[in-house]
């Protein structure tokens, strides 16, 4: 793999960027706080902006490596403010592989963002860093994620029951997965 860094990506719609501090009250307001939609996360609902400020040096003080990679969600329409946030939260340099998690806020759900933000990321990691498989999970009460991987391109490859976990307890995980040999196929 070739990494390139948390790079600005720019979509139709679209911009991801790395995060800045003065994030903190956007994400806060905009998704962090909200309980439903951390409902099937493993991070908990952040109880006050300053969780989210410190969320936020976690991430920023990375940025200088390169094989780090979390964005922020900006709808050009909003102006700069993030939406919700996306990153790979998994990398295994042996077989090539990044597992990205995703989250936005819920005035944003069901409009196809998340979707186009994955699908520009799954182009990133394919063309630019050259991975040889993108992968995600959700928890099986949680479909509408699954539709959003699928919309993208990942297969479902697979359900492992009861071997995952997040803010409602231990869970199935659905597996999907998107190959190089896919992805290219289908240009």
């Amino acid at each position: 793999m070739k990494h390139a860094g948390t790079k600005t990506i720019e979509t139709g719609r679209l911009v991801l960027r790395p995060f800045r501090i003065e994030d903190a009250q956007p994400m806060y307001e905009n998704w962090a706080s909200d309980p439903e939609v951390t409902k099937f996360l493993m991070w908990p609902t952040h109880t006050s902006v300053e969780v989210s400020r410190e969320v936020l040096k976690s991430w920023i003080c990375q940025y200088s490596d390169e094989k780090y990679y979390q964005w922020a969600i900006v709808l050009k329409e909003n102006g700069d403010m993030p939406i919700g946030s996306i990153a790979v939260v998994h990398q295994n340099e042996e077989i090539g592989m990044v597992h990205i998690g995703y989250c936005i806020g819920r005035r944003w759900w069901h409009q196809g963002v998340t979707s186009e933000a994955l699908r520009a990321l799954i182009t990133f990691f394919m063309e630019e860093v050259g991975v040889n498989r993108a992968e995600s999970r959700h928890d099986s009460n949680n479909p509408n994620s699954g539709k959003v991987m699928e919309k993208c391109g990942m297969r479902l490859e697979g359900v492992l029951r009861q071997a995952d976990w997040n803010n409602q307890g231990i869970c199935d995980s659905c597996m999907h997965g998107i190959l190089a040999s896919d992805y290219f196929g289908r240009k």
